[in-house]
Parts: structure tokens; C-alpha cells; sequence
């Protein structure tokens, strides 16, 4: 069996990692990257892909020429060349890509579509399903894929940098029934192309098979879900989904700004990229943790931590002493590891109320009521 030779619209999901292009990656990687694209980078993307809609729209009505093919494939071209270093479009080989686009804008593969047109004018339906059309075909799922990029791009960012802020700063814990919570609070439950706050995001459009494949690094074969897609966007929102599902999310750095993906429970706070701007090249994690003891996110010693472990000690005294209902205990101590992870990762609650919520009676006062 061979090594996954991957489309380059498709993705192979396995246990809680995600394959493209020869590489392996935590699920949701794909779609963390593409919180990052900047915007003025999308913006100049928009601007070239108007010759390719222009070229589109000419080409679907049969009235395509040598011009607007010309300039669309230079901007097919120039889209390539800008994406080239920015995750995760930069997992793909510039080269090879560079080279499939040369192909497909050749003249072979536009005179063939124009064929293609004039077969479904005439109203030859099954001549259009001819073997002989299959340049065409690569060539009208080709143009629009690019001719929407910038838009769908911009599309994805504006609904998914909400939520991903809203998984940034929510008070559920950072698990998959944390982000299931988040997820149900953000989207719609029935959500449909025609609506305008983003709920249409929930929705891959994509086709699933189940293959053998031996997965980058592997030696021996593995079942992996394979998905196809349409689009760009299509393949980095189902990836930022799947990662949610097995417990991956983005968390933006607060040193670089940056968006970087979490793999499990824990409050990472800062990234492992280089600090910008830092003549000693120090990663941000590493700044971070310069900042002081106080600030550190999982230090033994944080505050906030500190009085959990205080109010837990107390709690644990008061059942000695036979004063506390061991039941009673249990859930207040439930409850203020709730509050105490909630606190870390929500600033505002931590500098507000949540001290005085730990206090022992706002516990028991709190667990007697619910």
C-alpha cells in the first residue's frame, strides 16, 4: 500500500490528528492557521481575484477569450506566489502548484471548455458527460475555488474570529464538552446559507469516505476518514471543527497576538513562537514566564490557584472536625474548582468577584441553594 498522496482539497482525520499533504498535524491546526492570515493579505487576495471571476463568468457563458484567460491565470499565479509562506496554505509545494496552474491555464484546457460550453448550448446534455470534456471540468472547478478565495476567506475570519474569541474568554472549561457548550451558545441549531450572523459556518460542504492509508511517520496501514471539499474555507472549518470535537482549540497569545491551538485542559496562555520584536529571539512563552511568578499560567503558586487550595484545605478541616457534611463537602469543593477554572481563564471574572464567591459560606450558601 502506498503512502496518502492527498488531494489538494482534502484532509485525513485520524484518532485526534489530521493529515495533508504528507504531513501530520493536531486536529484543528488547519483552521487555527487560518485565524492568522492577515487581513491585508485577504484584501490583496480580493483584488486578484476579480480578473478570475471576470474569466469565470465569460467562460460559463461561452464568450471566454484570450485576455481574460491571460489575466486570470497571472492571478492564479500572483495568489499563489502571496500564499506561499503563510500557513496553512504554505504545507502545500509551491512548485507542484505553480506547475498544475500552468497546466490547467493552457490553451488545451480553455478550448476544451469553450467545446464544453457550446456542447450544454446546443442541449447535448450526455455528449457534455463525455470523457473528452474532463480539461473542461478540471477547469471549472479549478477557476472558482480561486475566483472565491479572498471573499470566503474573509467570510470564514469574520465568523470564526468570534467565535474563536468567544472560546478565548468563555467561562466553560477548555474540553470538548466545554467547546460543545460554547459551540451551542454561538451558532444557531438550525442554521442555513441565507442567514447573516454566521450560523451558516456550522456547515461543511464535503463528501466522506472511509480508506485504509498509511499516515505520514507510519509504517502500517490505519482507517482514516477522508474528506473532500469544494473550497479552501470549506476544508479549514471542518478542521477547526473536528479539533473541537476531540478536545483541540485556538488561544490567542497575548504577547504576539497570534492565534495558536491548545491540546488539552490546561491554560496554556502563551505561544512558542518568537517573541516579535525581541533582539534575543525569545519565544513568547518564554517573555511570558518573565514577567513574574505571579503572572505565570500554571504555576503552583498562582494566586488564583492559591485560593482554591486554601478554600479546599479549610473544607477539609471543617469534615474532621465533623462540623460539615462530607456530601456537602464534595460539592463545594466541585464547585470552587469550577470557579477557580473559570478565574483562569476569564480575566475580568478573576479581578472581580470571583474571591469573594470562594469565601466558605458564599460556597455553602451557593450549594444549598442549587
Amino acid at each position: 500500500m502506498a503512502v496518502v498522496q492527498h488531494q489538494i482539497l482534502s484532509l485525513d482525520f485520524w484518532q485526534n490528528t489530521v493529515s495533508y499533504e504528507g504531513k501530520n498535524f493536531p486536529s484543528g491546526t488547519i483552521g487555527c492557521d487560518a485565524l492568522n492570515i492577515p487581513t491585508a493579505l485577504i484584501k490583496q487576495i480580493t483584488e486578484l481575484c476579480g480578473s478570475l471571476n471576470l474569466f469565470r463568468g465569460a467562460m460559463q457563458l461561452g464568450m471566454a477569450n484570450a485576455e481574460l484567460f491571460t489575466s486570470a491565470r497571472e492571478s492564479a499565479l500572483q495568489i499563489v506566489h502571496k500564499l506561499k509562506d503563510i500557513p496553512p496554505f504554505s504545507y502545500l509545494d509551491e512548485k507542484q502548484i505553480t506547475a498544475y496552474i500552468q497546466k490547467v491555464f493552457s490553451n488545451e484546457y480553455l478550448e476544451n471548455a469553450m467545446a464544453y460550453a457550446k456542447s450544454l448550448a446546443s442541449g447535448n446534455l450526455m455528449n457534455a458527460l463525455d470523457p473528452q470534456y474532463q480539461k473542461a471540468l478540471t477547469l471549472l472547478r479549478v477557476v472558482p475555488v480561486l475566483a472565491h478565495l479572498g471573499y470566503s476567506l474573509e467570510q470564514f475570519q469574520d465568523t470564526m474570529l468570534q467565535f474563536a474569541e468567544s472560546l478565548n474568554t468563555a467561562e466553560q472549561e477548555r474540553s470538548p464538552s466545554g467547546y460543545a457548550a460554547s459551540f451551542g451558545d454561538f451558532f444557531s441549531s438550525n442554521p442555513s446559507l441565507s442567514e447573516e450572523d454566521g450560523s451558516w459556518m456550522s456547515l461543511t460542504n464535503a463528501s466522506v469516505q472511509y480508506v485504509p492509508a498509511i499516515q505520514p511517520g507510519s509504517d502500517t496501514p490505519q482507517l482514516v476518514k477522508r474528506m473532500h471539499y469544494v473550497s479552501f474555507v470549506g476544508m479549514f472549518r471542518s478542521d477547526f471543527f473536528e479539533g473541537l470535537c476531540v478536545g483541540h482549540a485556538p488561544k490567542k497569545c497575548p504577547i504576539c497576538g497570534r492565534w495558536f491551538l491548545t491540546t488539552n485542559a490546561r491554560h496554556t496562555k502563551y505561544c512558542g513562537n518568537l517573541a516579535p520584536g525581541d533582539k534575543l529571539h525569545r519565544t513568547c512563552r518564554q517573555i511570558g514566564n518573565l514577567q513574574g511568578r505571579s503572572q505565570r499560567e500554571l504555576s503552583d503558586d498562582h494566586p488564583i490557584k492559591q485560593i482554591y487550595e486554601r478554600r479546599c484545605n479549610t473544607i477539609n478541616r471543617y469534615v474532621k472536625r465533623g462540623t460539615l457534611d462530607a456530601d456537602i463537602a464534595k460539592r463545594m469543593k466541585k464547585l470552587a474548582k469550577d470557579k477557580m477554572l473559570r478565574a483562569l481563564s476569564n480575566v475580568s471574572y478573576a479581578k472581580g468577584c470571583y474571591e469573594s464567591e470562594m469565601e466558605q459560606e458564599s460556597l455553602l450558601r451557593e450549594v444549598k441553594q442549587k
